[in-house]
């Protein structure tokens, strides 16, 4: 894999994956837009989580099946297309729609994560796993100060035109620089969705890995999707730009995927489980933070990047495991893998919004807790040979 290949990959991972976050730091916007309530703009973050998941579903196993420079250009060109009609939602509704279609649009990198492994040694798997990691982290991150800043600054549509944008100028690229692929899978798409129940099925390591990442992912998206309503009213008041800046404390993970992936490399069952055990104590410990310390900015702050690196180190893990599994089949590994990590974010989005509903902070700490303990509780049942 050449640099301009690699620089590429990454930029295309994080800009693609910013798409399903920018919304988070301007609901309490939309919402004052609209004249709707939390409840209502909450199905926001929810329908883009499902509609990745969906997406995933629908169109990542087709990286096995057909040529993936080609799929990856399609993919980004109808994104773009998404956006821009997100951009001229009249109501509410027309926007959570389009939010699905964001969502279910926008798995470019589900696509490049398997296929850059396929352009790299098997000994250096972990290493670009971790650093294509480290740049959809990048992007997860930056969407949030991003989207707060453009929001604060434009108004929230101002978003979804920059993000068509540049989902178009990827596209261009990515059909000029991408190398072709040669996929040698002659399923039918039928049979290509059937055979994700059989990978589901004969591998329990990608069981293991898709629910336990499933929850952690979901953990990270109750806080993710509920700051907001916290750092709008009393005592912070914030707005939407300062809001935003809250991804910047997720920088850690970005530091540590690279490190995180190289020890996932020279690891061993035990050391891959053994991480994703801290992972899951790391959680925990975080949400006792924000609970603890509602009102204090600092406690938010560190709690959020406690959380964020467990969430990564977690996903840095499961993924090397899976992508070790079968590498003829790796899209649809990464499809099981990635539709069960959204599902969970969806979840948590919606347990995140309807905990803030009825108990504010509390419940939205209630929320993050009981679903690391049903992921601990899990995990504590998987034999380590696994």
């Amino acid at each position: 894999m050449t640099l301009q290949i690699f620089w590429l990959m990454a930029i295309t991972c994080a800009v693609a994956v910013a798409n399903l976050y920018y919304n988070q730091p301007i609901l309490a916007a939309i919402a004052e837009s609209f004249n709707a309530s939390a409840d209502q703009v909450g199905w926001i973050p929810t329908l883009t989580q499902l509609g990745y998941a969906s997406g995933l579903l629908l169109f990542v196993p087709l990286g096995d099946r057909l040529e993936r420079r080609q799929l990856i250009v399609t993919m980004l060109l109808i994104t773009a297309s998404v956006l821009i009609i997100a951009a001229l939602s009249p109501n509410l509704n027309s926007l959570v729609v389009a939010s699905y279609g964001i969502g279910a649009t926008t798995i470019v990198a589900q696509i490049l994560l398997p296929f850059a492994t396929e352009l790299v040694p098997p000994n250096a798997q972990g290493k670009i796993v971790g650093n294509l990691m480290s740049a959809l982290f990048v992007g997860s991150l930056l969407a949030r100060p991003v989207g707060g800043w453009l929001g604060e600054q434009y108004g929230w549509r101002s978003i979804y035109w920059s993000a068509g944008g540049g989902m178009t100028a990827l596209a261009i690229a990515s059909a000029q620089l991408l190398p072709k692929s040669q996929p040698t899978l002659k399923l039918t798409y039928l049979q290509l969705l059937q055979s994700l129940w059989g990978l589901v099925k004969s591998q329990p390591v990608l069981r293991e890995a898709s629910l336990i990442q499933a929850i952690l992912f979901g953990a990270l998206s109750v806080f993710w999707s509920t700051l907001a309503f916290l750092l709008t009213r009393p005592p912070y008041s914030y707005g939407s730009n300062v809001v935003g800046l809250f991804g910047f404390v997720g920088i850690g993970g970005i530091l540590a995927a690279p490190v995180l992936g190289q020890i996932a490399d020279r690891g061993t069952a035990k050391t891959l489980r053994s991480m994703v055990g801290m992972a899951l104590l790391a959680s925990i410990a975080a949400y006792l933070i924000f609970w603890k310390f509602e009102t204090q900015v600092w406690g938010l702050i560190v709690g959020s990047m406690l959380l964020n690196l467990s969430s990564q180190g977690a996903l840095v893990a499961n993924q090397v495991k899976v992508y070790s599994l079968l590498p003829d089949a790796r899209s649809r590994l990464n499809t099981v893998f990635m539709v069960s990590t959204f599902l969970g974010a969806s979840l948590g989005s919606v347990v995140g919004t309807y905990g803030w509903s009825a108990f504010q902070w509390t419940g939205v700490c209630l929320a993050g807790l009981l679903l690391i303990g049903i992921a601990g509780i899990w995990f504590g049942t998987i034999d380590i040979s696994t």
